[in-house]
C-alpha cells in the first residue's frame, strides 16, 4: 500500500479502514464464486454423464454433458443480466432453455445419486429375497415333517396296540378259536414284526429329520453371516453349499416318505447378489425422495452461484468515482430513516424539477454505478436504500468537507485578524 493510503486511513479514521476491508473481502468472495461455479458444473457434469451413458453411446452423452452443463451456467447469467419486461421473448426463451437443461440434468443426475443412496438398501433387500425364499421353502417341508412324525406316532401307536393284543389273544383278527390264549404266538410273532419294522422306520425318520435340523440350523446361520461377513463371496458359496445340503436331504426323505415335496427355490447367483444398481426408468417407480434432492440441490447451487455472479457485482470504487458519486448524491433531497434502519432515498424527479425540466442522468447514473456495485439496494421504482457499506464511504467525504471548510474558515479569521 502507498503511504498516500497509510495517510488517508490515519486522517479518515477506522471508517475507510473497513470499507476497504469489507469491499476486498466482497470481491474476494466473488472471485472464489467462479471457481465454486465451475467445480459444482464439473460435479453435475459427471453425475449427468454416468446417467445418460447407460442410455447411448459413451462420447455422445459426453458431448450433451458439456452442452446442458454449459447452458445452464450461461442462461442463468443471462437471466441475471435481463429483466423480463425489457424482452420478455428473449426472457422467456432463456429461461425454457434453463428449465429444459437442468430437467435432463437432474433426471441424469439422479440415477447416480439413487445408486449410491440405494446401494446399501440393495444388499438389504436381495439378502431379505433369499431369506424369504428359503423360509417359504423349509417352513412348507417342515410342515410336512410335522404330518409325517405325527403319521408315524399314529401307526406306532397302533402297531404297539396290535403286539398287546396280540400278546394276550384279544385282537380282533384272531380267531374265535384262539382267542384269550396268552403267548407269543404265531399272531403276537406277525404282529411284533410289523412293530419292529414301524419302530426301525420312526427311528431313521427321526435320524433323518435331526440331520435335516441341523443342516437348516447351519443354513440359516450362514445366512446370517452374508449380513456381517468381511469376505462376501466366501461367506456366499458357503451359505449355497449348505442350502444345497438342505436340498439334497430333502430329495432324499421325499422317496423315503413316498409323497413329493415343495419344489426348492433358485437362488441368485453370487454375480446377481453383488451386482450394481443398473440405471433404468424402473427407477423413477422406485422414487427415491432423497437421491433427486441430492440431484436437484447441486443444480440449484450452480444457478444460484451463476446468478448471483452475474446479479450482483460488488467492487471497490476508486477516488474519482468515490467524488463522483458524492458529489451527484447530494443532488437528491428526499431522504429518510426506513422500517429496515437505513438511510432511503427517492431517485424519481421531484414536482419542481420536472417543471423546471431538470436533468437528472449524472446523479441516476450514480445511482446505477452503486447498485450494480452493491452500494445501493433497491426498495422499489422509486426509491433505494443504502448498503452497509457505503456509510463510510458518504462518511469520509462529509469529514473531508467539513474538514475544508473549517480550514477555509480558519484561514478567513486569521485574514481578518491580521487586517
Amino acid at each position: 500500500m502507498k503511504n498516500s493510503e497509510f495517510s488517508k486511513i490515519r486522517a479518515s479514521g477506522v471508517g475507510y479502514l473497513i470499507n476497504s476491508v469489507q469491499t476486498l473481502f466482497v470481491g474476494l468472495l466473488r472471485i472464489w464464486t467462479i471457481p465454486i461455479v465451475l467445480m459444482l458444473s464439473v460435479a453435475s457434469g459427471f453425475t449427468t454423464y454416468y446417467g445418460l451413458s447407460h442410455f447411448i453411446t459413451p462420447w455422445i452423452a459426453l458431448i450433451i454433458t458439456v452442452a446442458i452443463q454449459s447452458i445452464i451456467v450461461i442462461c442463468s447469467l443471462e437471466i441475471a443480466g435481463m429483466h423480463w419486461q425489457a424482452n420478455r421473448f428473449r426472457y422467456f426463451s432463456v429461461l425454457c432453455s434453463l428449465l429444459v437443461a437442468l430437467t435432463a440434468s437432474v433426471s441424469f443426475s439422479y440415477f447416480k445419486f439413487y445408486e449410491i443412496s440405494q446401494q446399501d438398501n440393495l444388499h438389504i433387500n436381495r439378502l431379505n429375497l433369499i431369506r424369504t425364499d428359503i423360509k417359504s421353502y423349509v417352513d412348507r417341508v417342515l410342515i410336512i415333517k410335522g404330518d409325517v412324525l405325527k403319521q408315524q406316532r399314529t401307526d406306532m401307536e397302533k402297531a404297539t396296540l396290535d403286539v398287546q393284543q396280540a400278546y394276550f389273544g384279544t385282537h380282533a383278527q384272531i380267531a374265535e378259536g384262539y382267542k384269550k390264549q396268552v403267548g407269543e404266538g404265531p399272531f403276537w410273532k406277525h404282529y411284533n414284526q410289523i412293530y419292529q419294522e414301524k419302530k426301525q422306520q420312526q427311528v431313521k425318520f427321526e435320524q433323518d429329520f435331526s440331520e435335516l435340523d441341523k443342516d437348516i440350523q447351519k443354513l440359516q446361520s450362514s445366512i446370517n453371516e452374508l449380513d456381517v461377513a468381511s469376505n462376501i463371496e466366501s461367506a456366499y458359496s458357503t451359505m449355497l453349499e449348505n442350502f444345497q445340503n438342505v436340498q439334497l436331504k430333502i430329495n432324499l426323505l421325499s422317496g423315503n416318505i413316498g409323497q413329493s415335496l415343495p419344489e426348492a427355490p433358485l437362488l441368485m447367483t453370487y454375480k446377481q447378489f453383488t451386482a450394481e444398481v443398473q440405471p433404468s426408468a424402473a427407477m423413477w417407480s422406485d422414487f427415491s425422495l432423497f437421491a433427486f434432492i441430492c440431484a436437484a440441490m447441486v443444480e440449484f447451487f450452480t444457478v444460484l452461484l451463476s446468478y448471483r455472479l452475474e446479479f450482483t457485482a460488488p467492487g471497490p470504487l476508486t477516488a474519482e468515482e468515490e467524488e463522483l458519486v458524492f458529489e451527484c448524491l447530494r443532488q437528491f433531497t428526499e431522504f429518510r430513516i426506513n422500517k429496515n434502519n437505513e438511510l432511503e432515498m427517492t431517485i424519481e424527479k421531484t414536482e419542481i424539477e420536472r417543471a423546471r425540466r431538470y436533468s437528472d442522468w449524472s446523479r441516476m447514473f450514480a445511482v446505477g454505478l452503486l447498485l450494480s456495485r452493491g452500494f445501493l439496494r433497491k426498495i422499489d421504482d422509486k426509491t433505494v436504500e443504502f448498503a452497509p457499506n457505503l456509510y463510510p464511504l458518504i462518511a469520509e467525504k462529509m469529514s473531508d468537507k467539513i474538514n475544508k471548510l473549517k480550514a477555509e474558515s480558519t484561514i478567513a479569521r486569521q485574514a481578518d485578524a491580521d487586517e
